[in-house]
């Protein structure tokens, strides 16, 4: 073995040891892995309760069978039939509840024990109408489970109110539904609402069913599903902004993807919370602890529906058999405020989408701040995103004026590049290049200067992107001629829809493009003509504007409000600029600068140093 193959050998061995290093999992991925184990240990462990679902579920499969139109005869003995114990609880007449503050109002139905609708006080929808976030008997919320091999779903089972006249306090609100099995034994939902919160508590209980509920699992499923209600003017844009979110346990925050017709996926780690959002407001099941696993689903509604998706979830809540038992839940009902939300502590201020990276960072520690700020003092909103984009274009004011100096520069020195690219023909592309980066240097003048100024502003323009339409504040707050900031402001309701446009004129969309398309053509002229070297560059620049009309067009017009108001003051300060920028006064400099010896980069320094240390020679200037 000679010496290559044994140094071969060793690099070999040795990036075997480099990479098992590098692919060496981080605590959090052992975590995580761990979590995934103890979800299938689960999900092995409930294989028998699996089992007897699909042996019962040719006899017992439809607990639902209405049982009121049979003769009196006949009901007894078909609710034995199907529930078993439960067979007292299978009839009853629907009543209901009402948990209510200054914030929310609460309905509870004595059919399922569940939550039967709740509206928000302060908030009303597009109509003007009150905003009920769900309602009616299509909700399922409830435990499914088996008993003496007969499937039981709580949701179609009556409760009963735990006193009823007396769960009113002076400070908070309290009420208990109970599932009676027998003496001393019953399965209960307890509702308690605190003054001034949009947070509603939820025990659930089991008392001394351990003898009821079958023996050989290990787990409940809890069912929850409603439709959700079209609240906002733009209907499509509202759907394309509402999805279901859920949390981790200790870990990150996901959703499925808003667009897609029908979504769903299997969480087999294990959940603190599930979120049915909307745009501006949601519905969030949180646990104590956790829920060890599930399963949710999100099918979008056609478009002549009243509805806008169908939000399902399956969540296993644990059970051991012991007697008592009790599992803390909460249930939060409110907007989608990012101050509210992030209260609490539960990582809940994900469900405002801000962006990510630089994006949520310049939302969540400048934007909003200074949004609030304006807003404790100041009504008008349409006034807070004036003062907002002036404060930012105050901030920007010292890039806008290094952009604007950069691209000067470039324009005194178009004559010099038109002979440069004389001398050299198109053939020698490389060395025509060379030939005019030497000239820039040569004039300290930096060809990128113009362009990264306009790079570093990128960051704002898409933030704000994501900060109006998920800005709840707008929600419902006129402007000038715009009657809601959060959504489109249509001037003119077009008979027919064309494609990616929509059937409606918003006038501050139209206003935004057109600026747009005057601020593009004012810049083109500031600039270097680069036509000759770039023909379809000119027209290119007209593009995006144009396709601005129709992205923005069902957009929040405060969106496109805010990019009137950049692309006007841009102008201003353009004007400004150019009263103090004198092109002689440039060509002067530049002709100073290009007197004085260049100066070598450090970079450039050391090689020089190495090669005179090599003993090279640099050749001649």
């Amino acid at each position: 073995m000679d010496r290559k193959q044994i140094l071969g050998i060793v690099l070999i061995f040795l990036i075997i040891i480099g990479y098992g290093i590098i692919s060496q999992p981080s605590k959090k991925e052992l975590e995580r892995n761990r979590r995934i184990r103890d979800s299938i240990a689960t999900v092995l462990a409930s294989k028998k309760t699996d089992t007897l679902e699909k042996k019962t579920k040719n006899t017992a499969t439809d607990t639902t069978v209405s049982i009121k139109n049979l003769p009196d005869s006949l009901k007894q003995k078909k609710a034995v039939g199907l529930y078993g114990v439960f067979a007292g609880a299978a009839t009853g007449t629907k009543q209901f509840y009402t948990l209510e503050n200054e914030l929310v109002k609460i309905s509870i139905s004595s059919l399922g024990g569940r939550i039967y609708s709740v509206e928000l006080k302060k908030y009303k929808n597009f109509k003007n109408e009150p905003l009920i976030l769900f309602d009616g008997d299509s909700i399922v919320f409830g435990f499914d489970f088996f008993s003496s091999n007969k499937r039981i779903s709580t949701n179609d089972l009556y409760f009963s109110a735990l006193q009823p006249a007396d769960y009113k306090t002076d400070n908070n609100q309290k009420i208990s539904m109970r599932l009676n099995v027998g003496e001393d034994k019953y399965l209960e939902y307890v509702y308690s609402l605190e003054p001034g919160s949009y947070m509603v508590g939820f025990d659930f209980n089991l008392h001394n069913m351990n003898d009821v509920i079958a023996s050989n699992i290990n787990y409940l499923s809890l069912n929850w599903s409603y439709s959700v209600k079209n609240q906002e003017k733009g209907r499509q844009f509202e759907r394309d902004n509402s999805s279901i979110y859920y949390k981790f346990f200790e870990d990150e925050v996901n959703n499925l993807n808003e667009r897609s017709e029908k979504a769903q996926e299997k969480l087999v780690t294990q959940i603190k919370w599930i979120a049915f959002k909307q745009q501006f407001f949601s519905s969030v099941l949180i646990a104590g602890q956790s829920f060890l696993n599930g399963e949710i689903k999100s099918q979008r509604r056609s478009d002549t529906n009243p509805y806008l998706k169908d939000y399902s979830a399956q969540l296993s809540i644990p059970y051991d058999g012991r007697p008592l038992l009790s599992f803390p839940m909460k249930f939060y009902f409110g907007p989608n405020s990012y101050k509210t939300l992030k209260s609490f502590n539960l990582d809940l201020e994900k469900l405002v989408p801000l962006g990510w990276g630089i994006f949520g960072w310049i939302n969540r520690w400048v934007v909003i701040p200074t949004f609030n700020l304006l807003g404790s003092f100041i009504s008008n909103f349409g006034i807070i995103i004036l003062i907002l984009t002036l404060l930012l274009k105050l901030v920007l004011f010292p890039l806008t004026y290094k952009s604007y100096l950069s691209t000067a520069k470039m324009r005194v020195l178009k004559p010099e590049v038109d002979e440069i690219n004389k001398k050299f023909p198109k053939e020698k592309a490389l060395e025509r290049q060379q030939a005019v980066m030497a000239m820039y240097k040569k004039a300290g003048v930096n060809p990128l200067g113009g362009c990264l100024p306009v790079a570093l502003q990128m960051p704002i323009l898409i933030a704000m992107f994501r900060f109006f339409p998920t800005s709840i504040e707008l929600r419902h707050q006129p402007f000038l001629w715009a009657n809601d900031l959060s959504s489109y402001d249509s001037i003119i309701n077009l008979p027919f829809n064309i494609p990616w446009y929509g059937n409606h004129v918003s006038l501050f969309c139209l206003l935004m493009t057109i600026s747009t398309i005057i601020y593009t053509r004012i810049s083109q002229g500031q600039m270097a003509d680069t036509s000759s070297q770039m023909p379809g560059m000119k027209w290119m620049m007209y593009f995006f504007p144009v396709m601005m009309l129709f992205w923005f067009n069902s957009y929040a017009s405060g969106l496109s409000y805010y990019y009137l108001l950049a692309n006007l003051m841009s102008f201003g300060q353009m004007a400004i600029i150019k009263r103090f920028v004198d092109d002689d006064e440039i060509m002067r400099r530049i002709h100073e600068n290009k007197k004085k010896p260049v100066k070598k980069s450090n970079f450039q320094a050391r090689l020089e140093k190495m090669a005179k240390e090599r003993g090279y020679k640099m050749p001649k200037k």
